[in-house]
């Protein structure tokens, strides 16, 4: 696995409202979909945020038969969120099916405040249970870029699951750490688990936005969740549609990184 890195200039803001939005995905139905995200990132935006995370395949969800002509849409999306990031100064991140040649990724794209596209992570961890595997191509690159909200890492829904990548992300400073999901209800418990795991073993904020509602068989409860640094869940969602933020303050991480020097004390020698 190489860790990429996305640099950017710039004054970053130690203090500042994030969030996270959850809705029920309607497969296929692209314009539906942005439509909602756009409206439920508005309402974060009244309340002050500054970042909003959407759910994974938010335009379009699994809908995998068809996902190589949704990805063709995708810069169109892109577009609608840029718009909206510049007008609201909010950064945004959410998954969307890519298109390069015959292949598709479930890429994670992140949106500064100024609308531009500043970072993107094609998903490492394609959950077999599902068949992913059978439509999208996995990546290959670790992601963590500059803001100006700080440095941040990527990650996907099944990646939770995988520690060593959050630890990478880590590794190269990252102090938020963005989850875009579609985790469903029987392992709901794991989600809840795992993000708080992947907060206090890395010291960092993790930012989760799950969907809600059915996907065939498939019931998703939502729980989005802001996880700070020390493992407290500082904002839950239920599971039903809408949005929920919190304060973040980059200072607490350092502060915390400082009082329990968990880099400077990994044995390298041992495990790497």
């Amino acid at each position: 696995m190489v860790l990429r890195l996305i640099s950017k200039r710039g004054k970053m803001d130690q203090r500042f409202r994030a969030g996270a939005v959850q809705f029920d995905i309607v497969n296929g139905d692209i314009q539906a979909n942005t439509e909602a995200a756009v409206r439920y990132l508005g309402e974060l935006a009244d309340q002050g945020a500054c970042l909003g995370v959407l759910p994974e395949l938010f335009s379009c969800g699994f809908d995998n038969e068809n996902i190589k002509a949704h990805a063709l849409k995708t810069p169109e999306t892109l577009n609608r969120l840029s718009e909206f990031s510049r007008k609201r100064k909010m950064a945004i991140a959410g998954t969307l099916p890519q298109a390069e040649g015959e292949q598709v990724f479930n890429t994670l794209y992140f949106i500064d405040r100024d609308g531009r596209l500043s970072g993107a992570y094609q998903k490492l961890h394609l959950f077999r249970l599902t068949n992913e595997h059978d439509y999208y191509t996995p990546g290959s690159n670790a992601v963590v870029l500059d803001s100006s909200l700080g440095r941040i890492g990527l990650m996907i829904c099944y990646d939770l699951r995988f520690p060593e990548l959050a630890r990478s992300l880590f590794l190269e400073g990252a102090g938020i750490i963005i989850v875009s999901a579609q985790w469903p209800r029987p392992r709901h418990r794991h989600w809840q688990i795992l993000t708080r795991a992947r907060a206090i073993e890395n010291q960092a904020y993790v930012i989760c936005s799950n969907r809600t509602g059915t996907d065939g068989e498939l019931f998703f409860p939502g729980l989005s969740s802001i996880v700070d640094p020390m493992g407290q869940v500082v904002a839950e969602a239920g599971d039903g549609p809408g949005v929920i933020s919190a304060d973040i303050d980059m200072g607490c991480v350092d502060e915390f990184r400082k009082t329990i020097p968990i880099k400077e004390d990994r044995r390298k020698d041992v495990y790497g």
